[in-house]
């Protein structure tokens, strides 16, 4: 499933967080992951990691900035959403986007 977006764009989205190594794991959720997404919808996505703070949230979004793709990312960290309902929307229709290699 390429999520309405091209798959070169997918493998450079991919890769901005395979560079920050306390990322394991991001789930794409939203509009993208239901599949009713339009033109210009933006790109939920939820970061797993034992030791993500803010400052390195900050980081992958000013990278995926550089990217300098035609949409807007909502970035967040799945531990620190308080939201039930965004919560359960997550567990329902989130599906894995990227998951750190073992080694």
């Amino acid at each position: 499933m390429n999520y309405g977006l091209k798959n070169q764009t997918i493998e450079k989205i991919k890769e901005v967080f395979s560079h920050h190594p306390r990322i394991e794991k991001v789930v794409l959720y939203g509009s993208r992951a239901k599949g009713n997404f339009k033109t210009g919808s933006d790109i939920d996505l939820t970061l797993f990691g034992s030791s993500l703070d803010f400052p390195l949230l900050l980081r992958v979004e000013e990278d995926l900035e550089k990217l300098d793709l035609p949409y807007t990312f909502d970035l967040s960290i799945h531990r620190n959403i308080k939201n039930k309902n965004l919560l359960d929307h997550i567990s329902r229709v989130g599906t894995t986007f990227y998951s750190k290699e073992s080694p």
